[in-house]
């Protein structure tokens, strides 16, 4: 017997007491009301979980926001090996936010894989961030780019607003468009072999560092 029929056997014998006649209804399901938090709470618990995954968190004023970009690429060896860093910028990304002395490479359908692997990260803003699973969610609009734009470069810096923070999933799925594509990101890429070693970077950015703002930059 395989695996298929083992279980559609059970969920026979699990039906055989139901009469044929029988309505078929939805079953209301009751689920509790998480308490509200005050948000300054919400968004704290955003970055401890953001924290968790071993991504970088910083939560900073909207005024030092440029600064903490570029913190955030100081210190970076070039692939090249030398010059200034490659960084890819989506297209709606603020400008204000990209650092100077940066080699800007601008994001578009014309930019292919190859040259987004030369790129040493990558700038996006989001669409929310999810403080009960330390979830940054992109849905690809202004500032956010394409998927294979924030999975290729090793390392991803992503500006989330505080006014931009959920406190869970629901809220999260009730807030986005379900029309548009959604990337959801829980910490940088990571895996493990057999043996439980940790192997990051893999299937996107090796480093992840989430900047939460707190007002306009």
């Amino acid at each position: 017997m395989s695996a298929r029929e083992e279980i559609l056997g059970r969920a026979r014998r699990a039906l055989a007491d139901v009469p044929a006649g029988e309505p078929v209804s939805d079953i209301p399901v009751v689920r509790p009301v998480p308490p509200q938090r005050p948000h300054a709470e919400v968004v704290a618990l955003f970055a401890e979980r953001v924290a968790d995954y071993r991504a970088v968190v910083e939560q900073v004023a909207g005024a030092d926001a440029a600064a903490h970009v570029e913190g955030a690429l100081a210190g970076r060896t070039p692939l090249a090996g030398s010059g200034p860093l490659r960084i890819l910028v989506p297209p709606g990304f603020p400008d204000a936010l990209v650092p100077a002395g940066v080699e800007v490479v601008r994001d578009g359908p014309d930019v292919g894989v190859t040259e987004l692997d030369r790129c040493d990260g990558v700038l996006s803003t989001a669409a929310l961030g999810i403080a009960e699973t330390g979830t940054i969610v992109l849905d690809h609009g202004p500032g956010q780019g394409r998927r294979a734009a924030t999975l290729v470069p090793d390392l991803h810096v992503c500006v989330v607003r505080t006014d931009q923070v959920v406190p869970g999933v629901p809220d999260a799925v009730t807030a986005l468009d379900p029309a548009r594509p959604g990337t959801w990101i829980s910490g940088p890429s990571a895996t493990s072999d057999i043996e439980l070693d940790r192997v990051e970077g893999v299937h996107g950015p090796r480093t992840l560092h989430v900047l939460v703002v707190d007002g306009s930059w």
